[in-house]
């Protein structure tokens, strides 16, 4: 076996393998990517950024219209409604799914089998579609045939739907349900990747279970917050098909998220250019607050001890 290494002026040296470069990866690696990114984003929103300055119902030709779509959404107040409840559900999915994301994905991380199985099991809605998961709670919710027609005690009058608070109580409730095992995953590694001896090292100091989670485990799992709450932040701007089919924007407008509004904009009154308005809006806000979020929290002065390759 030839060795890589060999002594120079009497000092050892390492020799660099024939016919191998190390570096950054040259932009060929990236070029798959790039162009898959560019034909099913950049491409779809340049074409919704032209539409947005159109009147277009669906049938014929687009027909340009300048800002009208713009002036049109914004003096609309369901529009300016919609977005305070877009940003009112994504706060309190943020709220809610955070503590229980870390507390299972922490717990799960333990080696013991029963905590294995346990997990197992909850993260089966992780393999359920958005879809699926409204239409199972919207008949488990039903106000004359689920739980709460034979649970009035609990539920009152059982029209969880009838209430704009209710209402709202249960799209938080089920996002919460179907995308906290989710979020529960990451943490989960990010725990299991803490080092040990920071755990040791703070059992000698004479610090327990608690103490070691808030000055050990929290800490570590800084970057993994920042991350999960980013993904809760876009995807509670964008979500769409559980107000869809869970209460369509009732009772009334009261749960008409921006989402929703699009929809109903477009495809129910056939206005695609101020759809294409609102879902260009919701691009833009959901890409500035996650710019925020990462500007302020300092992610993106991580540094990493591996580049590339």
């Amino acid at each position: 076996m030839v060795s890589l290494t060999a002594t120079v002026t009497g000092k050892r040296q390492t020799r660099r393998p024939a016919g191998r470069s190390i570096g950054r990866p040259g932009l060929a690696w990236a070029l798959p990517a790039t162009i898959f990114f560019a034909l099913f984003a950049i491409v779809p929103l340049v074409l919704v950024a032209v539409l947005s300055f159109t009147n277009w119902s669906g049938l014929g030709s687009p027909e340009y219209a300048g800002f009208d779509n713009w002036v049109k959404v914004f003096q609309d107040p369901v529009m300016i409604k919609s977005l305070w409840l877009s940003v009112l559900l994504t706060v309190l999915g943020v709220v809610v799914q955070t503590p229980l994301s870390i507390l299972l994905g922490v717990w799960a991380a333990g080696p013991e089998r029963n905590r294995a199985v346990l997990s197992a099991i909850f993260f089966v809605p992780l393999l359920l579609s958005a879809t699926a998961v409204s239409v199972l709670w919207r008949a488990l919710l039903d106000p004359n045939f689920g739980v709460p027609s034979q649970a009035r005690w609990l539920f009152g009058d059982g029209n969880l739907f009838g209430t704009q608070t209710a209402a709202i109580g249960v799209l938080v409730f089920v996002s919460t349900w179907q995308f906290t095992p989710f979020h529960a995953l990451i943490y989960q590694g990010a725990a299991r990747a803490v080092p040990q001896v920071l755990y040791q090292a703070a059992e000698i100091d004479g610090a327990g279970t608690v103490r070691q989670f808030f000055h050990v485990t929290l800490p570590q799992l800084r970057n993994s917050i920042i991350t999960s709450m980013i993904l809760m932040i876009v995807g509670g701007l964008t979500t769409f098909d559980t107000v869809l089919i869970l209460t369509q924007g009732g009772p009334g407008t009261d749960t008409t998220i921006s989402a929703y509004y699009m929809y109903d904009k477009a495809f129910k009154g056939f206005d695609f250019g101020a759809g294409a308005a609102v879902a260009l809006m919701l691009v833009v806000v959901a890409t500035v607050i996650s710019l925020v979020v990462v500007r302020v929290s300092g992610y993106d002065k991580m540094t990493g001890t591996k580049e590339g390759l």
